[in-house]
């Protein structure tokens, strides 16, 4: 049995359904059940029945994955990769912005991980950035948009 027929038993097998982002390799995305950007993969994922999830893109996007699907296994391939953007801040790090703006509400970037997601108020894209904040904030609040945030 070659490798993609092993591959799909094993999807098979497990109920599991396999999530690549778009800047895979062509022969990644070839054996994908959705392909796409991070958030759009997640938010599919959660609405399968699949009990796997196989997130093929970084850390940040299967922690996305398992934060809208708590009851799923998540796995990533590769679990040291790592997004330059993700690594922008960390939670300690936007924990002591906060010390130094205890008032301040924070809008973060999906691109983050989900230590500095947890220290954010509202999570948004770059498509619903501007909505997120006219919805989530009063004009005069302060807000904190951690370096990796739109």
């Amino acid at each position: 049995m070659d490798i993609v027929a092993k591959i799909k038993e094993l999807k098979r097998q497990k109920n599991a359904v396999l999530l690549v982002h778009n800047y895979q390799l062509p022969e990644i995305q070839d054996l994908a059940d959705f392909t796409g950007d991070s958030l759009g993969l997640s938010i599919q994922a959660s609405k399968t029945k699949a009990d796997v999830i196989v997130f093929c893109g970084v850390y940040f996007m299967a922690e996305t994955a398992k934060i809208l699907s708590p009851q799923k296994t998540v796995i990533i391939p590769e679990k040291n990769a790592g997004c330059p953007m993700a690594d922008m801040i960390t939670a300690d790090q936007l924990r002591d912005l906060k010390k130094q703006h205890p008032k301040a509400k924070v809008l973060c970037y999906v691109n983050t991980s989900a230590d500095v997601k947890a220290e954010c108020d509202v999570c948004c894209t770059s498509a619903n950035a501007v909505e997120v904040i006219k919805e989530a904030f009063n004009p005069h609040d302060e807000i904190i948009l951690p370096r990796t945030s739109i």
